[in-house]
């Protein structure tokens, strides 16, 4: 296994964030962190890239602990893709060749530029090599930090909600480029994501997590009616189209309102039997 989460806990002083995270990622695995907003998916992240600093458990990069690495050699290891990244005055191609930093020990070498270069490729960014950071739209920038954690020619790609700022034709071609490069390049990716559809897409293993705990791990068939209505709160229908799960909420369900002031207790939204009933094959 490239990468070992054994009972990660992490939490703010004013909370608990994760509680005994574990699973493992082998190299050509494409692994979905799957969850509510504020269930911690970005934190986990961050926790293994040793941005922040887990107060229990391990993290395994193969057989080193992540504890016992420097930055630089991080770095090597593990790419990151935050979901903001600040532009600056600073070229598109000088940003993705800032990616080779922890392997450059005198100077940039021709095979730095070049690898810079592919990655460009790799993204569809030639064009934009000489703009600025500042003048690019949050799609097209988005993609330059992805090229960027490319180029660093990592073991595990992190990945903080990469499609967020992506319209459906970029989403689908940055989701192509994440599944070929994993499964070509000998590389892992743990992506981070909110629309189950497109992670179904791009990924061959999902973590949910609910509370802060891993509620289900596994491959394509953990993401059935009952493990993503326990999760998201939400009764829903998986159904096939040409061969891929979709999943979509039952018809005409919403979300229960909050009780009026004053009323005479929780508003409640009632649904047939049949409205819930879902198929999973």
């Amino acid at each position: 296994m490239i990468l070992s989460v054994g009972g990660v806990e992490f939490g703010y002083p004013s909370r608990a964030v994760l509680k005994g995270i574990r699973f493992t990622v082998a190299l050509g695995d494409c692994l979905a962190i799957l969850g509510p907003n504020g269930v911690g998916k970005s934190t986990l992240l961050k926790c293994l890239n040793g941005i922040l600093k887990p107060q229990g458990g391990t993290i395994l990069i193969g057989k080193d602990d992540l504890r016992r690495l420097d930055r630089r050699e991080v770095a090597r290891r593990m790419g990151y893709v935050p979901q903001r990244y600040q532009a600056g005055r600073v070229t598109v191609f000088d940003a993705v060749l800032l990616g080779r930093k922890p392997h450059i020990t005198w100077d940039v070498s021709p095979e730095d530029m070049e690898i810079a270069g592919r990655a460009l490729r790799l993204l569809g960014l030639e064009s934009f090599a000489l703009r600025y950071l500042d003048e690019l739209s949050g799609g097209e920038l988005q993609k330059v930090v992805i090229a960027r954690a490319l180029a660093q020619e990592p073991k595990v790609l992190l990945l903080d909600e990469p499609t967020s700022n992506l319209d459906l034709k970029n989403q689908i071609g940055v989701l192509e480029v994440i599944r070929s490069v994993t499964a070509t390049r000998e590389l892992a990716a743990v992506v981070t994501m909110h629309d189950l559809n497109l992670a179904v897409r791009l990924a061959n293993k999902f973590v949910l997590l609910r509370g802060g705990r891993v509620f289900a791990a596994g491959g394509v068939e953990v993401l059935t009616p009952e493990t993503i209505e326990s999760v998201y709160g939400v009764p829903v229908i998986v159904e096939r189209c040409h061969g891929v799960p979709v999943v979509i909420p039952v018809p005409g369900w919403r979300p229960a309102s909050k009780p009026r002031r004053g009323g005479a207790g929780e508003s409640r939204i009632a649904l047939k039997g049949s409205d819930r009933v879902s198929t999973g094959n």
